[in-house]
């Protein structure tokens, strides 16, 4: 990250300096109006906006509480300590990202001067665009909405070490900018350069943290689901869990706990949204369609075609020819 951005953001904060003045805790009244500590982004968003910047508060222990949007904190240099559901301790190095969504529990252990990180305050709608970025429907996408904007998912946080993947780190470094500087109608540039940091995870989806705690889990499922994004034509569970070395009744477990379907259900899910795009962008036969989503029975693709979408490939692709 560049030094002038990383000057900007070491300033001493109000808070901050009254902490060093040897004020106890952090200043509730800034983040909420409730008696529960929930941050309210009514707090720290101007009015109308769908994102905002907050450098994190140093010096001192953030205590346990829940956001009422989503919040995405990077970490720009040195480290910072979460626990997060009262039980996942993740360590943010220089690069990471760490996505929560609504029902995360979360709390930072005290950060130093040099540990700066900062966290991006963001309503769900503001996700719209950037989701619909990702090339087309697939079970990886899903999941990220699921993730993100629902409160009924079992997963409440996402992290992802990037400091390697150089395309993240200027995205995100570019959205920095544009939100230090405040310039009018800079919405939908932030909107587009977030999808574009969903499309580079998407790809680098084996960055994801491994082994530390409740990710292990996490990032089990996003390498299942990433494989099925991949090998959809002919991918297996048996193969799947022979890459990872886990027996297939875990991962079986594993996907009906976190997406509520079983990797049958995955694959012809992934198999018809690949099937509906070649549909809608491609001059490709009905019968070639069924080949190249891996079908060997033409009349059983028709019928779950049908019962998913309610008409026939062939209905279909007229209803969506390019205008």
């Amino acid at each position: 990250m560049r030094e002038e951005l990383l000057h900007h953001l070491r300033q001493i904060t109000a808070e901050e300096q009254a902490l060093l003045q040897g004020h106890a805790d952090i200043q509730k009244e800034i983040y909420t109006s409730s008696r529960e500590f929930v941050v309210d982004n009514a707090k720290l968003l101007e009015r109308g906006h769908l994102i905002e910047i907050r450098p994190h508060t140093r010096f001192t222990h953030f205590p346990r509480h829940r956001h009422n949007y989503a919040e995405l904190v990077h970490m720009c240099c040195g480290s910072t300590t979460h626990i997060i559901n009262d039980s996942d301790r993740i360590v943010l190095q220089e690069g990471d990202l760490l996505f929560l969504n609504q029902a995360a529990a979360h709390e930072i252990l005290p950060a130093g001067r040099d540990d700066i990180a900062v966290n991006f305050i963001i309503l769900p709608e503001f996700f719209d665009r950037p989701l619909s970025m990702m090339e087309r429907e697939n079970v990886l996408r899903s999941f990220l909405i699921s993730t993100l904007s629902s409160h009924d998912s079992q997963i409440t946080y996402l992290h992802f070490q990037a400091k390697e993947i150089l395309p993240i780190q200027n995205l995100i470094e570019n959205m920095l900018w544009n939100l230090i500087d405040k310039k009018p109608g800079t919405n939908t540039i932030n909107q587009i350069t977030m999808g574009l940091i969903f499309m580079n995870l998407s790809v680098f989806a084996d960055s994801m943290a491994r082994n530390q705690g409740g990710n292990y889990e996490q990032d089990l499922i996003f390498r299942v689901l990433k494989y099925i994004e991949t090998h959809y034509k002919s991918g297996t569970l048996t193969d799947i869990c022979a890459e990872i070395k886990l027996p297939p009744y875990y991962i079986s477990r594993l996907l009906k706990k976190y997406t509520g379907q079983t990797f049958k259900d995955l694959l012809q899910q992934q198999k018809l949204q690949q099937a509906v795009y070649l549909l809608s962008q491609t001059t490709l036969s009905a019968d070639d369609i069924i080949d190249a989503v891996g079908y060997n029975n033409s009349s059983y693709f028709y019928r779950i075609f049908r019962e998913k979408y309610g008409c026939s490939p062939k209905e279909y692709r007229m209803l969506n020819l390019p205008q």
